[in-house]
Order: structure tokens, then sequence, then C-alpha cells
């Protein structure tokens, strides 16, 4: 496709359709292994309905499905354009049965907007932009600016659009920074899904969190779970075991 490359991930056949210097990175991965329970929270099961908000190149919602053999995964994005590359790599991985795209914006999932997908799924997976509107100035890559800063949804609309479209007791997994970690608890509370997990990723041990992983149960009773920190890489710059195993190396 025009502007795009194939990029292998590792996981199996799996590729991904990516525009030049706008790639995917090891968060999307750590979201898609939380989301399996491979690292301790409450997993996704097979046979179980997934959405991912915001999936960009669909590398969350192939790897889900490759992960968690037998569930379907849903990705919506803004972008047309992100949904056909992801629609045309979902032929490619031959996985047109288990993955599916669509293109509409995260705000438009809610009764206001006579949402059809009310209650549909038994999971949401998302990965939002991490810096508040307007809290930048806009890149020179529409995509990398809409991936990475809220724009047309904030966090607010992410988890709001999340409560709307999960079964009771249904699961949200989100990968965000821990400076936000007092919005995400406030904004799932409000919509009615109490975070349940938290598991803090670090650069290395001993070195601050940059990445937060959290996954919340719609309707649940409150008791956090705090999860042993992960660190990407050990002290001499490798990958540690746990993240090798993460990308099934």
């Amino acid at each position: 496709m025009e502007d795009a490359r194939i990029d292998r991930t590792g996981f199996g056949d799996i590729v991904v359709l990516q525009r030049e210097k706008l790639g995917y990175g090891v968060d999307a991965v750590l979201l898609s292994a939380f989301a399996a329970g491979e690292t301790g929270a409450s997993a996704v099961r097979p046979g179980m309905r997934v959405a991912d908000l915001g999936t960009g190149s669909g590398i969350v919602a192939f790897t889900v499905a490759h992960k968690v053999p037998g569930s379907a995964v849903t990705g919506f994005d803004v972008r047309e354009d992100a949904v056909r590359r992801a629609k045309r790599a979902a032929e490619l991985n031959g996985m047109e049965d288990r993955t599916f795209f669509v293109n509409g914006d995260v705000s438009s999932l809610d009764p206001a907007n006579d949402s059809s997908y009310e209650g549909s799924f038994d999971a949401v997976v998302t990965n939002p932009p991490y810096f508040r509107r307007n809290g930048a100035v806009r890149a020179s890559s529409d995509d990398r600016f809409i991936a990475r800063h809220e724009t047309t949804a904030d966090l607010a609309a992410f988890v709001r659009a999340s409560a709307y479209i999960l079964k009771d007791r249904g699961l949200l997994y989100m990968v965000h920074r821990p400076d936000r970690l007092a919005d995400i608890f406030f904004e799932m509370r409000t919509q009615g899904i109490e975070p349940k997990y938290l598991q803090l990723v670090v650069p290395k041990p001993g070195e601050r969190a940059n990445i937060c992983l959290v996954c919340g149960i719609k309707g649940a009773g409150s008791e956090l779970k705090v999860l042993p920190e992960l660190a990407v890489h050990s002290p001499n710059g490798e990958y540690t075991d746990e993240i090798n195993r993460i990308y099934e190396r």
C-alpha cells in the first residue's frame, strides 16, 4: 500500500503495515501480554469478544488474537488510512475471521450517538494518547500527533466508551503513563469500572517507572492488586528474561 511498509512482528508470522517513522513500541506489546494474563492480571479467554480502541496499525489486536487463540478482536480508529492498512494486514495474516477494523471516533461510542455496540464486548484493550489535549505543539506528522496527544478524544472519552461497550463484569486493559494514574482511576470509577490490577514498568531495575498497566472490571467491588514491577532492560542494556518471554523469543 502507498506510504506503508510491511513489518514482521516476531509473533508467529504476524505482520503489520506501518507508515514511515510511525512504528509501535514496547508499550503495545506489554499491553497485549497484560491482557493475555502473562504478567499476572485477569486474562482474556478463548471465545471472548475484545475491542481495541485506537488500534492504529492493529498491532495490539493481532497480538491479542495470537496470544489468546479463539478470541475475536475489533479495532476502532479515527484514521481511515490506518483502518485500511489494518484490514490489509489482517488479510496478509490470514486473520480476517478473527480481527476486524472499524473507522470511527472513540467519542462516538456512547448512547448520545446511538452506537450499536452497547454491551457488546467482554474486554477492551487500549493504548490512549498519553499527552493531554493542548499540551504540546502539533507534530509534523498528523498520524504521530494523533497517536500521542489527545485530539478528538481524551482519556475520559476512552474510559466512557469502554464502559459503554463492555458487558457487566467486562475487563478494561490500559497502558499509560504513571503521572496519569490519578486521572485513570478517577475516570474508571466515574464510569463504574473498578481498578483491580496495577503493574508498573521501569526502563531498568532501580529506575523510575515510565509505563503503567491497569486492568479494571466493570461493576466489580473495590480491591486493587499491585503486581510485581516489570523491568524492560537489565543493567547491561539487554532485554530482561521477562520481556524476551513476552516477545516469545
